[in-house]
């Protein structure tokens, strides 16, 4: 039987920007300058974020609940763009966050984490309540009570307070490679710009396989 969809709604970068690039450089197919450890590297270990594809979170992969459709997402997050005013998000920097390494901002504005809790706020009613495998994957054995508390009532503990923009770079690491690559990481993405989010994007995860976007909706200011 085939699995029902999953949508998620991410912030990814504009096609053809110079972010653009370098995610599909680390994820993708494109070509990361650099020495061939690197590479090397990066083959053996983004297999899991090559999943879900260059982004940053704003609300969690989700089945629809039942008589909702595709279009009614598609006018939610119209809804969520319009009249909004692009957030300068500032430098990134690579950073460690747990066992992986991702993108994250310098000093993340107080304006990212209220568009990230509208995304949930605003979507949460159109999901389907977490099956008892959803639940279990997000380990929630491992979460404190406020965790698990908001993992109940959102389909995802890392909302609201506990929400940190990061855009991923690898998967789990030994702390080894860690120490070893992240430098080279960071040498890696020192001259990209300044982010702005300008734009939210949509995307479907059919079956097993990897997340794909279905549109990306630029703000209406």
């Amino acid at each position: 039987m085939d699995r029902p969809a999953r949508y998620a709604l991410y912030f990814t970068p504009a096609p053809g920007s110079a972010l653009a690039a370098f995610g599909e450089a680390i994820l993708g197919a494109g070509h990361l300058p650099g020495p061939g450890a690197l590479r090397a590297f990066l083959a053996a270990n983004t297999e899991e974020p090559r999943v879900y594809g260059f982004h940053a979170t704003l609300k969690a992969p989700m089945r629809l609940r039942t008589g909702v459709t595709q279009a009614d997402l598609l006018a939610a997050i119209g809804d969520l763009a319009a009249h909004r005013a692009p957030i300068p998000v500032g430098r990134l920097r690579v950073a460690a966050l747990g066992d992986f390494v991702a993108l994250v901002p310098e000093a993340p504005p107080p304006a990212l984490g209220l568009l990230a809790a509208e995304c949930v706020a605003a979507l949460d009613p159109l999901r389907a309540p977490l099956s008892e495998a959803e639940r279990a994957k997000r380990r929630p054995e491992r979460l404190d009570p406020r965790g698990r508390a908001l993992l109940e009532r959102w389909g995802y503990p890392h909302v609201f307070e506990a929400f940190r923009f990061h855009m991923t770079l690898t998967g789990r690491l030994a702390p080894e490679d860690r120490e070893a690559f992240l430098p080279l990481l960071a040498e890696a993405a020192a001259d990209l710009p300044d982010l702005a989010i300008d734009a939210v994007s949509l995307v479907i995860q059919e079956d097993a396989g990897p997340f794909r976007l279905l549109r990306r909706i630029p703000f209406r200011p």
